[in-house]
């Protein structure tokens, strides 16, 4: 016990008014009813004493003032028995007659239950899990409850929720360039720009939802494209996220997120989510009501497999589609780049000028195989017979070397031309075999011939992927986007649980311009990051569960290095550049994993003194009970160590996961003097 936890007690006991009659412990509750009332005993109580006027009063010039907030959370945060119940099942409320639930004159009111999701992404956080000693079988039996997910907590009262949200200190800092060691190098400052906007790329790893809050204060209104592809809510438990959500609950989580995810947007910027059909409706209406109806933009269909495998023998149609919604935050400022893909050539693009060089009025024509024939001094009949099987490639080549000399003749439409080309046109076709010209500023030349335009293929080619090639704009089908070969990506082994970073070049070349800042709070194994860096775009990656090798700043390692997968030969990709790591600084989130890794129940209990006396637990958990008796009894220790493993879960307190930016600097958090110095200079403090 803490040494002003043991003064607080001992001066409250001196007053009776604050002793529960029954149990004869100080009433917490009756503590924080009297701070809010401003109780004049209590205050004096306090204030008499030098360390607790010290811990709970502020001095202003000559004034003390009570700092009410501070004493309520302190009382809060180190309770150790709570008008609650002692185990699993019997964690509910009561009072010295029983279980509440058992008496029909107490009505329990939740009045915020539009509840916070933690974000329970993992397979292990997916259920929700209590233990009911049965009288007919004489052993505590496992129940699961009806959802799958885990809130922060049931019920958040307002000042909960701000400390929820409150920025989160940051820990293990580390800095990645080309010539830094495999565990980087210390960080020394964050880089901003002249606007004091921080120009760093980075990966945060840690819950996401508590990161994006914390971004909030540096980044609010300057992220130009936020990428995420969450976890699907697919009934199918084969990949770490908790794909299991109801759609209820998949879209609680989703909504707390999306919200704050839209304030760190600039007015320019856009939002991309990946979905397949399970929860595209649900969402759509979610994404309709943060960002508004008017802000939906489009719904891309990608196919993602072949039409192979055992999908193929499924009753109904193959699916082989999912989704991704775009939405902007400003329908007025928004815009997004104009970009074409590759297509088949088209052969509407048959007609060839045989003396190009000349003047205009000159030309001669014929077609492109009789000019392809001539080229190569071959019979035209006997070309495909000559080439075999390269002929595709041959005359693909062909068409490419002399794009400015090959057309096609298109059909003017008179009320898309100006009255000069109409009256050209019709000219022309007065006079068939003369060729006329009309020179334009800033757009391409009009030659006509015979009442058409002579259309180049030169001026219908682009270059993509450092190629010419056959043209079209982008539609809302993409179906040139497979994940072939996506095995070799990055380095990442999860096949199934990353996007082809062609794919999110793509949607980066949509959405962004060099420089832009890119977010990607579900970041998987790093695609968005890999993809952003390679093209020169600033990134922020959130991540929390762990995939070992296969994390996102194990990837990033490799990009800096010069990676040479995905799309690095089409951009040139030779390496470079440096990135941020920092994590979201643990506190019960380090005692969990302490839980998790008990190897038995003797390890469990020694952590059981240290989760008291130095963890933040759950108002539903009476400690006292639970050591004496739960611990000793022989049912307990007949559990599972799987099963003992989630009482003791059950009992940390899902607010207190991670530490605070304002109470970092408390020596019972051990955040080292360098990690609190790089916590304030992100958040711009000195």
């Amino acid at each position: 016990m803490s040494k002003i936890k043991q003064i607080l007690e001992k001066t409250l006991k001196a007053e009776s008014k604050y002793i529960d009659s029954e149990s004869g412990e100080l009433n917490y509750i009756k503590v924080k009813d009297y701070a809010d009332r401003i109780d004049e005993k209590l205050i004096s109580l306090l204030a008499d004493n030098k360390e607790l006027k010290s811990k709970f009063f502020i001095k202003i010039k000559d004034v003390y003032v009570f700092n009410i907030q501070d004493f309520k959370f302190f009382l809060d945060e180190n309770k150790v028995d709570n008008s609650y119940t002692k185990y699993a099942n019997k964690i509910g409320l009561s009072d010295k007659n029983g279980l509440l639930e058992n008496v029909s004159n107490v009505v329990l009111d939740f009045p915020f239950k539009d509840c916070i999701l933690e974000g329970g992404q993992s397979t292990e956080e997916g259920t929700d899990t209590y233990f009911e000693y049965s009288e007919k079988n004489g052993i505590y039996e496992e129940k699961n409850g009806k959802r799958n997910e885990i809130f922060f907590n049931q019920v958040l009262a307002h000042d909960e929720i701000d400390r929820l949200f409150d920025k989160k200190a940051l820990v293990n800092w580390k800095r990645f360039t080309k010539d830094s060691k495999s565990d980087g190098e210390v960080v020394k400052e964050i880089k901003r720009d002249k606007t004091g906007l921080i120009q760093e790329n980075m990966i945060i790893k840690g819950n996401n939802l508590l990161a994006l809050h914390s971004l909030k204060s540096e980044f609010c209104g300057k992220i130009k494209l936020i990428y995420i592809d969450p976890p699907y809510n697919t009934k199918n438990d084969s990949f770490a996220y908790n794909d299991n959500f109801n759609h209820s609950t998949w879209l609680t989580f989703m909504k707390n997120r999306l919200e704050v995810a839209k304030d760190l947007m600039r007015d320019d910027g856009s939002i991309f989510i990946s979905i397949d059909n399970n929860e595209i409706a649900y969402l759509q209406i979610l994404m309709d009501e943060i960002f508004g109806e008017n802000n939906k933009k489009n719904i891309v269909t990608i196919k993602r497999s072949a039409i192979s495998g055992a999908k193929v023998f499924n009753l109904g149609l193959v699916n082989v589609s999912e989704f991704i919604l775009i939405y902007s935050k400003n329908p007025k400022q928004w815009k997004i780049n104009r970009i074409f893909r590759e297509k088949e050539r088209d052969t509407r693009y048959s007609s060839f000028i045989k003396n190009f060089d000349k003047n205009h009025t000159q030309w001669e024509f014929c077609t492109v195989l009789d000019a392809w024939a001539d080229d190569v001094g071959i019979a035209k009949k006997d070309l495909k017979r000559h080439f075999s099987n390269s002929y595709d490639d041959e005359i693909e080549k062909f068409y490419y070397d002399n794009a400015d000399k090959i057309f096609q003749p298109v059909t003017l439409d008179d009320k898309s031309v100006s009255d000069e080309v109409v009256k050209t046109k019709y000219q022309s076709i007065k006079e068939p075999s003369k060729i006329f010209h009309i020179k334009r500023e800033g757009k391409n030349d009009y030659y006509i011939y015979n009442g058409k335009a002579i259309l180049f293929l030169s001026n219908k080619l682009i270059e993509i992927d450092g190629k010419l090639v056959f043209s079209e704009p982008l539609s809302d089908i993409w179906n040139d986007v497979l994940p072939n070969d996506l095995h070799s990506e990055g380095g990442v082994s999860l096949k199934k649980g990353k996007k082809p970073e062609k794919l999110l070049q793509r949607i980066l070349e949509l959405a962004t311009d060099k420089g832009d800042i890119v977010l990607d709070f579900h970041a998987g194994s790093g695609t968005t990051c890999a993809v952003a860096h390679k093209t020169n775009r600033q990134w922020i990656g959130i991540e929390q569960l762990d995939y070992q090798d296969n994390n996102p700043e194990e990837r990033m390692k490799g990009v800096v290095l010069g990676d040479k997968s995905g799309i690095s030969k089409h951009v040139n990709w030779q390496g470079g550049g440096d990135f941020v790591y920092c994590e979201l600084a643990k506190w019960n989130e380090k005692v969990k994993e302490e839980i998790q890794n008990a190897k038995d129940l003797t390890t469990l209990s020694k952590l059981f003194d240290i989760l008291i006396e130095k963890y933040f637990l759950n108002y539903n958990v009476k400690i006292r009970d639970f050591k004496k008796k739960i611990l000793e009894e022989e049912e307990f220790k007949e559990l599972t160590l799987d099963q003992q493993k989630r009482m003791f879960l059950s009992m940390l307190d899902l607010n207190q996961m991670y530490v605070n930016e304002s109470e970092m600097a408390d020596k019972k958090y051990g955040i080292f003097t360098e990690d609190q110095k790089m916590t304030k200079a992100f958040y711009s403090k000195k």
